[in-house]
């Protein structure tokens, strides 16, 4: 199958300037997906004093940088937002970048950060509930044919509500990202268009989804509807001392990695076979995945030039 790839800026820590050219990069050099964090400090926590920029703010800019790239985050939080808030913003997002705006929603996991601005933080079983609330009202603000929408919910709710003008799209994606077998994946299997998980392994993400599958099968809906993508972090070098580099900033973010997969290391030539078996397993996009800048310009040519023409990406005209 077609594999298409994409560029996550997983901690919004800048510079700016280094995130605007990251998402031209990623809509000159051939790649169709460009998202966001939805964090308001540095995601691995680390004592919340690194810059982080806003993610809807940050989107907005590169709409208006951009056209080719779709546009997203991975994932949205629910706790964060209202939910008819953001469908107002995706809307806008959409008109601005011309139909190229996707929704990717996630029930959370930064109890740190939600506290320290004071967003209550449930336990998981009723943010899942939450997500599963969210995704129905997206999808019913989004939907041309509805010009008000009511919902009653256990925590989210709306009377009578517009989301007026309707996106550029027909149908905005709506993307659930994570990799919670009982609760999540039963709610991407019920209202998602995409499925994302984040830094795990190819054999990790084929029993996901596998599970994803399951869970289609007890729903009743077709499983090959779903689109899957997963993000993969990025500590590539383009020579021997950018792979010493790439080394030493992946264990000043995750130490030894704590037994966890999901990370392209060493040269683009390297990571060829892991991207392929991907593929193989029906991973439709591959998201490379950065923390903050400056980033390394000479590795991300170096992917964009081998690995992307190896499966078939060309670069826009």
């Amino acid at each position: 199958m077609a594999m298409t790839f994409g560029i996550h800026i997983g901690h919004m820590g800048g510079p700016l300037d280094e995130m605007r050219k990251l998402w031209r990069f990623a809509d000159e050099r051939g790649f169709d997906w460009f998202s966001v964090s939805d964090h308001f400090q540095e995601s691995p926590p680390q004592g919340g004093e690194l810059d982080c920029f806003e993610a809807i703010s940050t989107l907005t800019a590169a709409a208006l940088e951009t056209t080719h790239v779709r546009l997203g985050s991975c994932v949205y939080c629910v706790v964060y937002r209202n939910p008819g808030l953001l469908a107002k913003s995706l809307t806008t997002i959409d008109h601005l970048s011309r139909g190229r705006v996707d929704c990717g929603l996630g029930a959370g996991w930064h109890e740190i950060e939600a506290k320290a601005y004071g967003y209550p933080f449930p336990s998981i079983g009723p943010r899942e509930d939450m997500l599963e609330e969210y995704a129905q009202i997206m999808r019913l603000l989004f939907d041309p044919e509805r010009r008000r929408v009511s919902f009653e919910g256990k925590h989210f709710r709306l009377e009578d509500a517009p989301n007026n003008p309707k996106p550029v799209q027909r149908r905005v994606p709506i993307w659930i990202g994570g990799r919670g077998e009982k609760r999540t994946l039963r709610a991407a299997a019920r209202y998602a268009d995409g499925w994302n998980a984040p830094y795990i392994g190819p054999e990790d993400w084929k029993h996901k989804s596998n599970v994803l599958d399951q869970w289609c099968e007890k729903e009743g809906r077709d499983p090959s509807i779903i689109l899957r993508s997963v993000n993969l972090g990025f500590y590539l070098g383009a020579d021997a001392k950018g792979v010493e580099r790439g080394e030493a900033i992946f264990r000043r973010h995750w130490g030894d990695g704590g037994g966890r997969t999901g990370w392209l290391r060493g040269t683009p030539k390297d990571v060829m076979e892991m991207i392929a078996n991907f593929r193989e397993l029906g991973c439709a996009r591959l998201n490379i995945a950065f923390r903050e800048g400056p980033y390394d310009w000479d590795a991300l040519a170096a992917f964009a030039d081998q690995v992307l023409p190896a499966f078939g990406v060309k670069r826009p005209r």
